[in-house]
């Protein structure tokens, strides 16, 4: 039964290596290159041109192939280890210089003193014995003999193996993610992606939609910054769009329903979380749609609520100011968050939806 087990890891270390260098001439990686930093507004399609010459589809396929055949050896599903991938891509946009690696297809990164020992005299070791007698986490995953922290393969089956032993039930999992990250955010962020994952079967959820139907008559023009008097001097963080009461707020992205309910400024709001670890606010609805709940995954121009003036005391305060939608964006940098103004992305969504529809 041992052979037999060792034979079939085998026969997938010799399938990953060819994955593997067919994915390296579909990048057109030649050496390393630096990692690129998309700004808030870059697009998926320029975050994965930066690879190379390969297509975003075939980048994704490739991404989900390499996620399919490390789950196949760990038995930790796809979907989780796409999670996990995606999350260490975002913490790499926010923080490009504690995290920087050559160029390659997945967005894990461990660093060295971890990857090979803290008290390991070579810290470029890719011994897998030596890193294991420093106490280091690096792992041959392609079976090539060596533990590389710059090997896509290597990366993931070493962050998996550290959480397969934690099992496969959603608290143990996270559990694992927790003993890993050291991060309650972390956490979060990973099982939520991971859900989005798992519900739409596929990597490429980066579409977006503008918040409101755009043939509704509305207007907005960027308030980013201005300031806000109720409750104190405040700076408004965020986009009004001035519209009809009841015309159907939307979400403008795929993601996860992370927060529901009143709150004093905002009033009826909902925020929004999405793969690029963008939390999106939508402020002052007049309702909410009865099928959103919290927890719950939604994608582009799915209808969130309405159009209303809630907000700005107790629950139920109405009417305090013409009726709108205050649209918010947030970006999460591992530890703390911080807005940044959505005009831009708006008059971007705004142009593609209008295009799409001619």
């Amino acid at each position: 039964m041992k052979i037999n087990r060792l034979a079939k890891r085998g026969t997938i270390y010799r399938w990953i290596a060819g994955v593997t260098a067919g994915i390296t001439a579909a990048f057109g990686l030649c050496g390393p290159v630096a990692a690129s930093v998309p700004s808030a507004s870059d697009t998926v399609t320029k975050e994965v041109s930066a690879a190379g010459t390969a297509e975003p589809d075939t980048i994704f396929a490739n991404r989900k192939s390499l996620y399919e055949q490390v789950s196949t050896l760990t038995q930790i599903p796809w979907y989780r280890l796409a999670a996990i991938d995606q999350y260490e891509r975002t913490l790499t946009r926010v923080h490009p210089k504690d995290r920087k690696h050559p160029e390659r297809m997945l967005g894990i990164f461990i660093p060295q003193a971890r990857w090979a020992g803290p008290l390991n005299p070579n810290q470029e070791d890719t011994d897998p014995t030596s890193i294991n007698v420093f106490s280091g986490i690096g792992l041959d995953g392609d079976g090539d003999g060596k533990a590389d922290s710059n090997n896509d393969t290597d990366l993931l089956y070493t962050v998996a193996t550290r959480l397969a032993p934690y099992g496969h039930a959603t608290d143990d999992f996270s559990i694992g993610l927790w003993s890993y990250y050291q991060n309650t955010r972390a956490v979060q962020r990973v099982m939520q992606y991971a859900k989005l994952y798992e519900t739409f079967g596929k990597l490429d959820l980066f579409d977006h939609a503008f918040p409101l139907p755009v043939k509704s008559s509305y207007s907005y023009r960027s308030t980013f910054g201005m300031g806000r008097n109720w409750g104190g001097r405040r700076v408004h963080e965020g986009t009004d769009l001035f519209a009809h009461y009841g015309v159907p707020v939307r979400s403008t992205c795929y993601g996860v329903v992370e927060i529901k309910g009143w709150n004093k400024y905002g009033g009826w709001r909902i925020g929004i979380r999405d793969l690029n670890n963008h939390y999106h606010y939508y402020a002052h609805l007049q309702g909410f749609d009865k099928g959103i709940t919290l927890g719950d995954v939604v994608k582009p121009g799915q209808t969130l609520g309405w159009v209303g003036s809630s907000g700005y005391g107790k629950p139920g305060t109405q009417g305090k100011f013409p009726p709108h939608l205050h649209y918010g964006i947030y970006r999460d940098t591992g530890l703390t968050e911080w807005a940044f103004d959505p005009f831009p992305l708006l008059k971007h969504w705004e142009t593609e939806e209008k295009r799409s529809k001619k």
